[in-house]
């Protein structure tokens, strides 16, 4: 999971990820997926793992056998989410008592006695890295019996398990590279739900994303909570753990991935600041289907919160590797994550998160207020002494100057021409298509006599603060 509630194909969380199965079953399963792209990802697992066990996925909450919320923990809000939908199914399972509900992924070990023994919400609890055992845990569920598996792994990643593609739209999907973290940011929860960090075999990664290709997809994001330190047969010390077997860092796995095919477009998420290599950036820069963009978690512009936050990095190395990017790679866009509030952060260490985005001008920011989580070290070590008032009034000062910047940034656009991926109709009208440039920027356009899955030349003409408006060249 990623440092915030990010979801890469803007998800809208709480929206029931899932597809019709047109296989013959009399067993539904129905999944909901909050928060970030990881968990959209785990969700596809654990639908293939059900589909062996003659489960098929329904978008229909109302005639499903087994309901999972496939939860995250990184902020409180998605918590409030998940426990508010948890009662909607408790009343659903009322009038249809042989309904079984589950709670997956990050909130399952934090919360399973809560869920399962005090609100009795639940009947099923069950860890990210333990879906294997689901089929066990959902027959242990009959007779009204409660079941639970949240232990963590270090050698799990599912890369032997084909995921099925959750997705509505066949064009974009995710393949995760990694799970875990090791990286213990003192605000983050995720290496007490999610485990230690572990890379995935490329081989597999390759083979899945030849697979999409294949099946018509026509971009993959590689998906890790910190893809940059992906090493596949090495320690995080650089150790080589089996001579016989080629090592593989991120830049040589992207370039992998980038050579099955000049269409398939490549994204990745989330880079970490300490780790960003300019390899990486050169790999970038080699291959033109390889997309110009970069989320770059800043999390605050202070080198003294930053050291607060256990970050690895100071305010002066992140805007070194701003200037790398700019210099290898000119063309490139750079989002990021900010936290406002975060403990003991005074009026002047926010002032220096504003002046840093003045520096960098983002092309887009996922910005929160402070949430602390139970188990971090934030919690243990630091007061969460800066008032909500406070933190509020330091979150809008930031969204306003990053809207600001957004528009002035997309002004830019204007006039110019980039290549396009056609995604989907336009939400708001039935004559336009929808789709990113290279720089993840979402392009509206006349549909013409074009069709989804295909790039076009889109020329620039108006924009808003988060979308660009053009026609087909």
């Amino acid at each position: 999971m990623r440092e915030g509630e990010k979801v890469i194909n803007e998800s809208k969380q709480g929206e029931a990820l899932v597809l019709d199965n047109t296989k013959i079953s009399s067993k539904k399963l129905y999944i909901e997926s909050y928060g970030c792209a990881m968990n959209f990802s785990d969700s596809e697992v654990v639908a293939s793992i059900l589909d062996k066990e003659g489960y098929a996925t329904t978008r229909d909450a109302s005639e499903a056998d087994l309901v999972f919320l496939n939860t995250c923990s990184i902020r409180e809000k998605a918590e409030q989410t998940v426990r508010k939908r948890l009662t909607e199914f408790k009343k659903q399972k009322k009038a249809n008592p042989s309904l079984v509900v589950g709670v997956l992924g990050c909130m399952a070990e934090r919360l399973k006695t809560n869920l399962l023994e005090e609100e009795k919400l639940v009947d099923l609890v069950v860890g990210p890295d333990a879906y294997r055992d689901l089929p066990n845990l959902i027959e242990e569920t009959n007779g009204g019996n409660k079941a639970v598996n949240v232990l963590l792994s270090r050698e799990e990643t599912y890369g032997d398990i084909a995921p099925v593609k959750l997705d509505q739209n066949g064009i974009t999907s995710f393949v995760s590279i990694t799970r875990g973290c090791d990286n213990m940011c003192s605000f983050c929860v995720v290496p007490f739900t999610r485990g230690r960090e572990r890379s995935r075999n490329p081989l597999t990664i390759v083979a899945e994303a030849r697979d999409l290709f294949e099946k018509g997809y026509r971009e993959v994001t590689l998906l890790g909570q910190n893809v940059d330190s992906y090493r596949w047969n090495m320690s995080s010390k650089g150790v080589i753990q089996d001579e016989t077997i080629p090592t593989t860092n991120f830049a040589e796995l992207m370039e992998m991935v980038a050579q099955i095919h000049p269409d398939l477009r490549i994204r990745f998420s989330t880079s970490h600041p300490k780790d960003m290599s300019d390899d990486v950036l050169h790999m970038m820069a080699k291959y033109d289907n390889i997309c110009e963009y970069i989320h770059l978690p800043v999390q605050s512009g202070s080198s003294e919160v930053l050291k607060k936050m256990n970050r690895g990095y100071t305010r002066e190395w992140f805007l070194n590797r701003i200037e790398a990017i700019r210099r290898i790679l000119p063309n490139t866009e750079i989002s990021t994550d900010i936290i406002s509030g975060f403990c003991g952060e005074t009026e002047e260490q926010h002032k220096e998160t504003l002046s840093l985005m003045e520096e960098v001008r983002f092309s887009f920011a996922y910005m929160y207020k402070y949430s602390e989580r139970p188990k971090t070290l934030a919690e243990r070590k630091y007061e969460d002494d800066i008032d909500e008032k406070t933190k509020g009034k330091r979150l809008q000062e930031i969204i306003d100057l990053q809207m600001k910047h957004q528009l002035e940034n997309y002004k830019k656009a204007i006039g110019k021409t980039y290549q396009v991926l056609v995604e989907k109709p336009s939400k708001k009208n039935p004559d336009e298509y929808s789709g990113r440039n290279s720089q993840n920027t979402v392009c509206i356009f006349p549909k013409e006599n074009v069709k989804i899955g295909e790039y076009v030349n889109v020329k620039i003409t108006n924009c808003t603060s988060a979308t660009l408006r053009g026609e087909i060249v």
